[in-house]
Formats: C-alpha cells, structure tokens, sequence
C-alpha cells in the first residue's frame, strides 16, 4: 500500500452526527429501533426516502441513523436493493414501484388465502405447542370474532377496544398514493386542531385512507404510521385532541408504540423482537405495565407471538398459567433453572413473508427431478469450482454459493451450461450494473436481470399461463441482498420443479430491507452449499480477502492500485478527497472522475455523503441547481422504490419532470418525487454501493465515522473497486480494530428456525 503525504489544507474539527455513526454498543434491538440508530436500515429507508427515518447509517445493517432523506441510500437494508431495472421513461401502465407493490400485495393475498383454507390457527411454521400455540391461536380466534381476547390470558379482560383502525403498518410504497382533496382538507383541520403540521395531510389521507381524518380523532396515536413521526409528536397532538382522556397508558398509545417500535426494528432488519426488550422499550416510554400492553396489543391482532426453544407437549402446565409462563417450560421450573424460552412479537407481513419463504424453499428442494446428468457440461466448465457448482445444481432443487467477487464467473458458468442443455436459466443481481457484469459473463444480454425487474414484469421472460415465472433454473447473485419479502415473492413465482441457486459473499452488509435470508439459509443448513475456491485477485483482492478473515493487512501494490491518504480531520478528509478524484486518480491511475466513485459512512456530519456531494459539484459540475437543486451533468442516485438505488446523470428538465440517463436508460422523475427520489452522487454509502463496482473507489474515513465502522461495512466498502482503491484515512486504530472484530448476529429473524423446522 502506498502513503500519501498529508495535505496542506485541514479544514474544520469533525463533528459526531449520531444520526449518521452506528454505536458499536449493543443496545437492544426495540431500543435502536426507537432511536433509529441502525444501518440495516440504510440500505432500506435510506435508499428510498434515503433516511425518512434514515434507517440506516451504513454500518453494518445499520447504516443507521435518523437522517431523514430519501433518496440518499439504500438500506437496508442495505443497501439498498439497488436495481435499475424497469424504471424506463415510459412505463406502459403501471410504474416499476406500482407494479411491485402490487406483486407484493398480490403474494400476500395468496399467502393469506393459502392459510385461511388450513383448519385450526396458523402453526407459524414451526410445530408449536403450549403457550406459543395457544398465543397463535387466541389471536386468530380474536380477529375472526369467536371469542374475546382476554379468554386466553390469567388476567382481567382488557376494556373494549377504543379504535377503530388498525396499528400502523408503513407500506413499503415510498410514497403515499394520492388522496383526494376532500379528505386531505378533512385531515388538514383534524391535524391544525391538534397542532400537527398541515403538511402531514396528504401522506396521513394516502396512508390512513379516505377516513383518515376520523381515524385519527378516534385514535390520534395512528399518526405514528406516518414516516418522520416519533412518539413525542403523536403524544403532543393526542393531548391537543383528547385533552383529560390522553394518558400514557391509553390502550390505543400502547398498540401504536408497539406496531411503531416494531416497524423501527424492521427498518433496521429485524422481521421480530423478543417480548422482553419490547416490554423494557415501552417502560421507557412511560407504560407502568408493559406486560397488559403486549397481552393487549397481541388480542387486538396489532402483533403476532412467536415461540423459540420450547419441546413439544413440555408445556401444559405453563398453558395454565397465562402467556408469562411461555417463557419458561414446564419440566425446566421443576428440574431447575435452565435457559428460558424466548418469545418474539412480530408484524403479520413479515411473519407471513418468512413463512411462505420457508415453505416454498422446502416445495423446491423435493419437487425437483434429482437424477438430471449435466457431467458433459461439468466437465467443460472454466474451473473447478464452476464444475462442482454445476453437478450440485444437477442435483439439487436448492443449492447455496459462497464466493468473492472473482467467483461470480462461477454462476456465471452455470447459467451457460443449463442454457446449453436447452433450460431456460436466468441470473438475478441486486443492481443494474451487476445485471450487465452477469450477462456479459454468460455472454447473453438477456440472461439477467434484477429481482425488481422480473417480478414486475419490466424484464426477464415473463410468466406461463399458470403465473409462474418461466425459467427452469434461477440464480439469484447477491443473495446477501436479498430481503425476506422479496425472497418470498421471488420463491412464490417459482414453480414446482424449478432450480434455484443463492449465491454471494456471505462477509458483505446485509440487506436494506428486513430480514437476512442468505445468512439465515446458510446456518440452517437447509440445502447443499458450494464454497468457491477462486481467490480474488490483485491487491485489492488480497486486501479484502484479509479483511474476511478478521485481518487488515498491509499488501503489495507497486501499480498503486491501494493508496492509504492520512487526514488529521473532517475537513481535510473532503479536501483531500475532492483533489484524489479530480486530479490524482486521473492523472496517476489513468481512471476519470466519472469512473471513481466516494463511498463513506453516512450522510451526515462534516464528511458525509451530502458534504461530500456538495464539494464534489462545486468542483466537478458548477452550477446554480436550477431544477430542484441539479444541473446537466451532475452525477445522481436514483432511488424508483425503497432499498434500491439507481446511479445515473441529469439530463435535462422541463414541466414533465426531471430527465435522466441511468446506465442508457431513460428515466423521467416528476417534478414532485424529485425531492424524496433524488440524490447527488459522487459519495454514497456502502448500502448503497453493494452490488455495484467501479474502476476506481476513493473511500472516506473521517474522525468521526469511527462508531460507523465494522467487518462488514469494511469490507464492503473495500471491495466495490476494480483497479484501484485510496482509503482517506483520518479514524487511526478504529479501523483494524473494526476489521478484528467478530461480526455477530445483528438482526433477530425466524427464517433459520422455520427452515430448521420444515426439515425435521
């Protein structure tokens, strides 16, 4: 690696911006959620509405922060799911967003159909019994009507719900449909009368419906539904609107705080959270019994209870005693003090998404023909990793690949070869620019795709007469991306028979949005899984490669392909990394500044994307911004639908919205999603780089970006560079101490358990 001197011109201390930095400390999963502290977010809220709750702050899945803007980065987790795929200038019917909200809707209406035609209370997947069944089962018997809530708990029954709409539910639309002027202006005055801002009318009407404004006299905590919304906004205005009746133990307060500090975990990638940090979240909101509030909240349907760890029929006793005694077995109070049982609380759409994943993950490993003979097609593969990936999938329904970046020319292999055979194989990558790699690699421009395009129905082959998608084999590449609830789509539009193949780096950061499927599959050990033996090459290559294993070391680079520029502070760091990416990199490296891309920690504080962005165009692009802030030429991400993020440049603009060019593809924005679906960016976040690769990558290290730093996001970062990779390193030991350390379990799912289960 190769040193560069200091600069001559340090600019101002860095500031901490704890919307941005992750904290490396390990608070609880509710409670990060309540402070929206977590990377995983990143990717996810970041990328679409960039950080309408900032849910991210690039750090491990937690690109965390609070940074509310939406189109900076992907989550998100992420991080986001970034893919350009069918956002085209002209859309036939439906917009990419729109045609994927409705596949998702679609699949859930399928899911719940599926499970309304099986006798008794959903199993969750997972053979439940004792307390966690009848927990199940009393919220289903309470939403059908047949008997009350309170009949399955040892406590006094619970008043009558005061509520008239459900517990707020974010949609992953990232913005809400338009209402009409009526019920906006209804909303307006219910807002004003309660001191809320009046802007908060339209996204209330599009996400609370037409009787929003009756919804929310009724029950004015549903405006925690809205994105931006914390508790102390919604208790101020329920004081305004209740005045006397308002107290912080209101029935419809604690079914809000729960339906909102669960949503916040989802944005961080948590699909459930243990009952505990639930019950010790809500105290520190003022609930003097947490315990009747989670009893509430699960008989009014607003949460489903999930049980971990318990034997069947080891629990009739504990079914006597009320839903505490789910956390301890009954032979384990006898037989002494053992670990307890866990109890997770979790929002029906991801419950339903990990079970309807789990479930058809098992469909495909034992409806596909296992005696196919691909070894004429093994035997000629381009390495021995490629070979044995491809007898594998011969032999298997489901099939899971780990491997760097050089091993992506193994799916690669794969995908030719069962095209060969006369299959109908396709690949998938989280990003356009990934979907290129792939299909030059297979040598076939048709032959991959993004999942957001092929679930649309913008690319890929389409559907058969029965609805599924039409391939024999498909290979999802960064499969770490992959999101429960697109996981489960895509698995859902696969038919019997079908192949498919999960493939990735299991070291890079997780997904923008909710769940960590790829992790979850490979520790379940649910299907055979091929480890790659091709290295990645070069410096970069052996410095990630390091990285992965827990060691930062210092590697050869006589090319300078890996350049460590020391800053003493945030200031110098952007100076620093202006003068790299305008002058040094091209003139010593022979990449353009249109080829290098700045990833950093987060978006705010004195280096952050939107600092960095800013430098970046006063140097690179001046201009006025006279369309919303952008100019011809200047570089931005494009954010169509939550955790995806689209690079691209400003073309032009008139009254039909702002034009772009992502990647030679058109793309109109309208004048009013601009704001919340547009970026600059030179500087972007890891989430919202994985998936992608450039030539050249300057990545920023300022003072305060340290609380940001982990194995994942390090190597992440680290990896997005082709030909050459300058670190402007201003965070000292932080970083080899972020690399040494042991990633560990970030998000709480029930995937591994589900799956675990389906196999016994």
């Amino acid at each position: 690696m190769t040193a560069l001197p200091r600069g001559e011109t340090p600019g101002s201390p860095a500031t901490d911006d704890e919307s941005v930095v992750a904290d490396v400390s390990t608070p609880s999963p509710a409670e990060e959620a309540a402070a929206g502290t977590d990377e995983a977010t990143e990717g996810a809220a970041d990328d679409a509405a960039d950080e309408a709750t900032d849910g991210a702050a690039d750090g491990s899945s937690a690109d965390d922060g609070t940074d509310s803007e939406p189109a900076d980065d992907g989550g998100t987790a992420g991080g986001g799911d970034a893919s350009a795929d069918g956002d085209t200038a002209a859309a036939p019917v439906l917009s990419e967003a729109e045609a994927e909200l409705a596949a998702q809707r679609e699949l859930l209406e399928r899911i719940e159909k599926r499970k309304a035609e099986k006798d008794g209370p959903i199993p969750a997947g997972t053979k439940l019994s004792g307390p966690a069944a009848d927990l199940l089962a009393a919220v289903r018997a309470v939403e059908s009507g047949e008997k009350p809530g309170a009949a399955f708990f040892d406590a006094p029954a619970p008043a009558a719900p005061r509520r008239t709409a459900p517990a707020p539910v974010r949609e992953r639309d990232p913005e809400p449909v338009g209402a009409a002027p009526e019920a906006v202006a209804a909303v307006a005055a219910v807002l004003a009368s309660g001191g809320a801002p009046e802007s908060l009318a339209a996204p209330a009407a599009g996400t609370l419906g037409a009787h929003a404004a009756d919804v929310l006299r009724e029950d004015p905590w549903q405006l925690l539904a809205l994105p931006g919304v914390g508790p102390e906004q919604a208790d101020g205005f329920a004081r305004a609107l209740l005045g006397a009746e308002c107290g912080p133990d209101d029935e419809r307060r604690t079914d809000a705080l729960i339906g909102w500090l669960l949503e916040r975990a989802a944005l961080q990638g948590h699909t459930a959270l243990d009952s505990a940090e639930v019950r010790t979240a809500l105290t520190g909101r003022s609930v003097s019994d947490p315990d009747a509030a989670v009893q509430h909240a699960v008989a009014e349907g607003v949460v489903l209870v999930f049980q971990d760890g318990a034997e069947d029929g080891a629990e009739e006793e504990a079914r006597e005693e009320g839903p505490e005694a789910a956390e301890t077995p009954a032979e384990d109070r006898e037989a002494g003090p053992q670990e307890p049982v866990q109890v997770f609380l979790g929002l029906d759409r991801y419950a339903l998404a990990e079970e309807s994943l789990a479930d058809g993950l098992a469909r495909l490993v034992n409806a596909v023909e296992k005696d196919a003979d691909w070894t004429a097609a093994a035997e000629s593969a381009p390495s021995p990793s490629a070979a044995e990936l491809i007898r594998t999938a011969a032999a298997h329904g489901l099939v899971a690949h780990t491997g760097g970046e050089a091993a992506r020319a193994e799916p690669a292999a794969l995908i030719a070869a069962a095209s060969g055979l006369g299959l109908r194989a396709l690949g998938t990558t989280h990003s356009a620019d990934g979907a290129r790699r792939l299909a030059k690699a297979v040598g076939d421009a048709s032959a991959a795709v993004t999942p957001a395009g092929l679930l649309s129905g913008a690319e890929g082959p389409g559907r058969d007469e029965e609805g599924a998608l039409a391939v024999d084999l498909l290979v999802v590449l960064d499969a770490p991306q992959l999101d429960v609830e697109t996981g489960a789509m895509l698995v859902e539009a696969l038919a019997d028979g079908t192949r498919l193949v999960l493939s990735g780096d299991p070291g890079v950061l997780g997904s923008a949005g909710a769940g960590r499927v790829f992790a979850d599959v490979l520790a379940a050990r649910a299907c055979p899984q091929v480890v790659s033996r091709t290295p990645d090459p070069g410096p970069i290559g052996e410095l990630v490669s390091g990285i992965g294993i827990g060691e930062l070391n210092q590697v050869a680079a006589p090319g300078r392909e890996v350049v460590i520029v020391p800053v003493r502070d945030a200031g110098e760091a952007v100076h620093r990394t202006v003068q790299l990416v305008a002058d040094s990199v091209p003139r010593a490296i022979g990449v353009p500044s249109s080829d290098t891309q700045v990833i950093t920690v987060g978006h705010g504080g004195s280096a952050g994307t939107r600092a960095l962005n800013e430098a970046l165009k006063q140097r690179l692009n001046p201009g006025p911004g006279r369309f919303g802030g952008f100019d011809p030429g200047d570089r931005i991400a494009h954010v169509p639908a939550p955790g995806r993020t689209v690079p691209g440049v400003v073309v032009s603009a008139d009254a039909e919205g702002l034009h772009l060019d992502c990647a030679g593809t058109p793309v109109v924005v309208p004048q009013e999603r601009v704001e919340a679906s547009v970026r600059h960016a030179w500087a972007l976040s890891a989430h919202q780089a994985a998936g992608m690769r450039w030539p050249a990558v300057v990545v920023v290290l300022p003072g305060d970006a340290a609380q940001g730093l982990s194995r994942a996001w390090v190597y992440t970062a680290f990896g997005r560079g082709e030909r050459h990779l300058s670190v402007v390193h201003g965070v000292d030991q932080a970083l080899p101490r972020a690399v040494a350390q042991s990633p560990a379990q970030d998000r709480t799912t029930r995937l591994r358990t589900l799956l675990e289960a389906s196999e016994g």
